[in-house]
């Protein structure tokens, strides 16, 4: 029989994984576990140290006698001194338990003895003078009396767990999520749905996927979520549970994009780019008074609401399955807390650029598995025309006339170019520039202006820093196709006889540029429409030598964009239209 005992324990030892065994003491010439894994003996507490090298502190978050601590340390500190305040905390905390239970006994809390607290790796001692940088090794065995803890060094860890506010069923609920030392793909994700039965509560699972869609049995009832952060290695941190605030909501019913979706419901080949171009308009524009009483007193005041329109934004973007989004009017939370947490669920990369002394600006999605990230060449074009000599015969031109030189320099209008390589074919670069121009209706010089400056920073990124690179400009042109605009965009150059330098005749002049641009969905009869105008002002433009039109695909009837009266509504979150096309390389 104690051969038999023997050879368990051996092997025993020999099937336990070394970072999980603890101190050990000799039978027979045999090492006996005294620590040994969780399914054998109950699961060790954690011990989570988080020590990056580039910072000098380390954290070392854990549970003692039921209370959350987290000790923030000097990683040149030797451990001797970690372990004896932990010993101190441990000390307090039951005394204070003591004191709780005898308030009449002031001397119980000095008769608390301090734990023995020691670190172990691979079953030694770690000396006390080693440094805490050192000493804390993934898989070492902290002893807090008779208290063991496993050493978690660096696991996976969510910095950042957020559910959004405002839930619609039939509507992506898509949590924000931020970690460390893993990746978003190789974490775990449990959805649960509030269950009522005789008045009380509680939970069943509903869904594994990292994004959920709520359905129309579901609104009343409120949704939890329990996220494992997990790395490549399949190692996986501590779970996150969060509940949301808010219950689910009814859904508004047919949107304005639904019948688009069903062109779009695949992502597409190596052979396509399917890229959108849409003004979602800036919560910061949106909850104005004029926006409420004379721009659209028609909407709806919930529909105006920045969590509802969220809501429809996500779905709508996450169904045109793009390769390339170029938004614009794009709050700067928006961006950081819901659309780029919703968007990179579905394998979109954004980046963002702010108007200078504004709150909204410039956002480029791209497809993450289609593209790599090659460079970034912003600018705000007001300061490059001042400070960049590339620019130097616009200023001297405009410096004729103050009143539009000022016109012009007083704007923030920026341009957001990103240069991306394909994945699968790395000669095949694409150059995605973004902008949204002047708005006023009489600029229409200041556009073109602002254009040409736009056009030259171009051209230098495609000659100088990525020859052969093939051109893709997206935005808000706040131009009609009868605009001067649009001709030296499509035609190559404007005459300085255009009506559109009305109101700067002192500093009119021809422009042109070296581009072959079209307007990849042609001249639609608006992209924009509200209750005092309509008219198209949005566009793709494409580099006719490396592009070809697969597809445009079709925007909303005229009756879907007016069944709420004009935009925006309960079934649309913008006053602008996306543009959405398939562009085949030649």
């Amino acid at each position: 029989m104690f051969r038999n005992l023997a050879l368990n324990i051996r092997l025993l030892y020999k099937s336990a994984p070394a970072d999980l065994l603890g101190v050990s003491s000799s039978l027979w010439g045999t090492k006996w576990i005294t620590a040994v894994p969780s399914r054998f003996l109950g699961r060790m507490e954690r011990a989570v140290v988080r020590c990056v090298p580039s910072e000098s502190k380390l954290t070392i978050t854990f549970t003692l006698d039921g209370s959350h601590k987290q000790m923030l340390r000097d990683q040149s500190e030797q451990l001797g001194k970690a372990l004896a305040r932990i010993a101190n905390n441990a000390v307090k905390l039951k005394g204070h338990d003591k004191a709780k239970k005898s308030k009449k006994n002031k001397r119980d809390q000095a008769s608390v003895s301090e734990p023995v607290v020691r670190l172990y790796f691979k079953d030694d001692v770690v000396a006390e003078d080693a440094l805490n940088s050192a000493a804390w090794q993934d898989g070492a065995v902290l002893h807090v009396g008779d208290t063991k803890y496993k050493v978690e060094r660096n696991p996976p860890t969510f910095t950042d767990v957020e559910l959004p506010a405002s839930l619609l069923a039939g509507f992506p609920v898509c949590p924000k999520l931020e970690i460390e030392f893993g990746d978003l793909k190789d974490c775990t994700f449990q959805w649960f749905k509030e269950i009522r039965h005789n008045g009380e509560n509680s939970w069943v699972e509903a869904g594994h996927d990292r994004v959920f869609i709520p359905s129309n049995v579901d609104i009343g009832l409120k949704l939890k979520l329990k996220c494992t952060p997990g790395n490549k290695n399949h190692r996986y941190g501590v779970a996150r549970e969060l509940v949301t605030s808010g219950s689910v909501e009814a859904g508004p019913g047919t949107c304005t994009f639904d019948s688009r979706h069903l062109y779009t419901n695949r992502v597409t080949d190596e052979s396509t780019v399917r890229a959108v171009s849409y003004n979602i308009l800036a919560d910061i524009y949106a909850q104005t008074e004029l926006s409420k009483t004379v721009l659209y007193p028609y909407c709806a005041p919930y529909a105006l609401d920045i969590g509802y329109r969220q809501n429809l934004l996500k779905k709508e973007l996450a169904g045109y399955n793009a390769d390339i989004i170029c938004l614009q009017e794009v709050d700067k939370s928006v961006f950081t807390h819901s659309l780029s947490p919703a968007l990179d669920a579905f394998d979109l990369d954004g980046l963002y650029r702010i108007k200078d002394k504004q709150h909204e600006g410039l956002a480029t999605y791209f497809r993450r598995s289609r593209f790599t990230l090659l460079s970034q060449h912003d600018v705000t074009l007001s300061e490059a025309l001042l400070s960049d000599p590339l620019h130097r015969d616009l200023l001297e031109k405009m410096s004729l006339s103050p009143a539009v030189r000022d016109q012009v320099v007083q704007r923030s209008t920026t341009l957001q170019v990103t240069v991306l390589q394909c994945v699968k074919d790395p000669s095949r670069k694409l150059c995605v520039a973004n902008t949204h121009l002047y708005w006023h209706p009489k600029g229409g010089y200041v556009r073109l202006i602002q254009m040409a400056v736009a056009l030259r920073h171009i051209e230098r990124v495609l000659s100088e820093l990525h020859p052969g690179a093939t051109l893709l400009l997206l935005g808000d042109m706040n131009s009609t196709p009868s605009s001067g605009l649009y001709e030296l965009l499509t035609r190559g150059a404007v005459s300085e006889l255009h009506p559109d330098w009305s109101g700067a005749e002192e500093v009119c002049l021809a422009l042109s540029h070296s581009l072959t641009l079209s307007s990849a969905c042609g001249e639609p009869a608006y992209t924009n429409y509200v209750g005092g105008f309509h008219g198209c002002l949005d566009y793709v433009f494409m580099d006719t030598r490396a592009l070809a039109v697969e597809q445009v695909i079709p925007l909303p009837s005229h009756e879907e964009v007016t069944t709420h009266q004009a935009l925006p509504s309960v079934a649309h979150p913008s006053d602008h239209i996306a543009l959405v096309c398939d562009l085949r390389w030649k």
